[in-house]
């Protein structure tokens, strides 16, 4: 066969020749597969190779292969990826090949960026929950993000959040349980987002191990009667006429400040007696007033006007706002307005405008023992709502006693 020559070599890609054990290749290294030729240029045969030196062919000769590169030890040659022409240098074989592996080596997949809570949280409130609620309560989810939720989960990415740091959060809460059904509120709403978008697979919240106890929130005591007394007696020891025709608005009806807020001369019926709730006037940033509709469907109400407080009324324009005028009262203004109510009056506790709602719906059924009376003058949507919240007992335990002693005995019993 001397007319044939080795006319040309050729590095194996990512496999090994197919009659060379995988194992054996690894240990032995590089192979080389050698193309002889016929005078025609055809490829006579095709072998893989281990030492070229075996050739005696291939030694000497000025066309030689490998022999610039074995002799400046050097090369760079040309190779086309998926239609991508790349080039590959080295300084040996083995270095070449391990090169040209590289190239055929899968790219490891790259870990997903994961999102901080913080940025998640935040987003989801600026993108999908203020915009679609009312101020005020976006000022108070704001507040449950930045005081409780964004400090919990520090440096925690959403896709981590486990139930475990659910109930490190509420453990670490000293507030009452009410406080933190509201963290819970918003909390919630957070990650059935982060499930809906695909970062959690499930709702830690929704563990059946999350538990959440706490003190029980301080109810709203009703004044006394006698105090009631006191201050209706007191009214002409007020200055300033708004103010105290905010006091018999306020002490006389069961209205929330927002509706004595919102009331305008149009909604004072004083032939027929009776007051419309049309609107509510809140102060989500604790100062500016925000007029809206009232709290809910049932808030729109008609109520009656008590006769006493008829002589404290001195209609206005009928657009214009009872207690402000043409602006609603700020907040800051009516705190100041409630603090000389109390100083003018020398009324011996705070004036606080909720404290006025409960007292009247609570002497209103104890007068009536109607609920549903009770429950329609709150504007509430059910009567437990206005038990629940409202209506405090103010029997004492005494005449509580004679009413069972009632019940179980005869007359003639009790009169013995």
């Amino acid at each position: 066969m001397k007319e044939n020559e080795i006319k040309n070599f050729f590095m194996p890609q990512s496999e090994q020749p197919e009659d060379v054990p995988a194992q054996t290749a690894k240990i032995l290294g590089p192979f080389y597969r050698c193309d002889i030729y016929n005078d025609a240029g055809d490829v006579v045969t095709s072998t893989w190779l281990k030492d070229l030196s075996l050739f005696e062919n291939s030694i000497g000769r000025e066309d030689a292969p490998f022999r610039e590169e074995t002799e400046m030890a050097k090369f760079k040659r040309c190779f086309t990826i998926n239609g991508a022409k790349c080039w590959v240098s080295a300084n040996n074989e083995q270095e070449y090949a391990e090169k040209l592996l590289q190239l055929f080596q899968p790219t490891a997949p790259t870990e997903p960026q994961k999102h901080s809570f913080k940025e998640y949280a935040t987003n989801w409130f600026e993108v999908y929950s203020k915009p679609n609620i009312e101020t005020s309560t976006a000022t108070t989810y704001k507040r449950q993000l930045e005081r409780y939720l964004i400090p919990a989960f520090h440096g925690i990415a959403i896709e981590d959040v486990t139930s475990d740091d659910v109930q490190r959060l509420f453990n670490g809460m000293e507030t009452a349980k009410a406080t933190k059904e509201k963290v819970k509120m918003v909390l919630n709403q957070i990650l059935e987002a982060a499930v809906e978008d695909n970062l959690l697979l499930r709702n830690p919240l929704r563990s059946s191990r999350v538990r959440i106890s706490g003190k029980a929130s301080k109810s709203t005591e009703p004044y006394s009667v006698e105090q009631m007394r006191f201050l209706v007696q007191h009214i002409e020891d007020i200055k300033i006429p708004q103010d105290r025709t905010y006091l018999s608005l306020q002490a006389l009806h069961p209205l929330r400040l927002e509706e004595v807020l919102g009331l305008t001369w149009a909604d004072i019926d004083i032939e027929n007696l009776t007051l419309h709730v049309k609107r509510a006037v809140t102060h989500p940033t604790r100062n500016q007033p925000e007029v809206k509709t009232p709290k809910t469907e049932s808030s729109t109400r008609v109520i009656g006007l008590s006769r006493i407080a008829l002589k404290y009324l001195n209609p206005g324009n009928p657009e214009d706002y009872v207690i402000g005028g043409e602006k609603p009262l700020s907040y800051t203004s009516v705190r100041r307005m409630c603090e000389r109510i109390q100083r003018e009056t020398g009324f011996e506790e705070k004036v606080t405008p909720i404290r006025f709602r409960t007292t009247v719906l609570t002497d209103l059924y104890n007068q009536t023992k109607d609920i549903k009376l009770a429950q329609q003058a709150a504007g509430h949507t059910t009567s437990a709502m206005t038990l629940k919240y409202y209506v405090k007992g103010r029997e004492d335990v005494s005449n509580a006693a004679t009413a069972i002693a009632n019940a179980y005995t005869s007359e003639e019993e009790i009169c013995q």
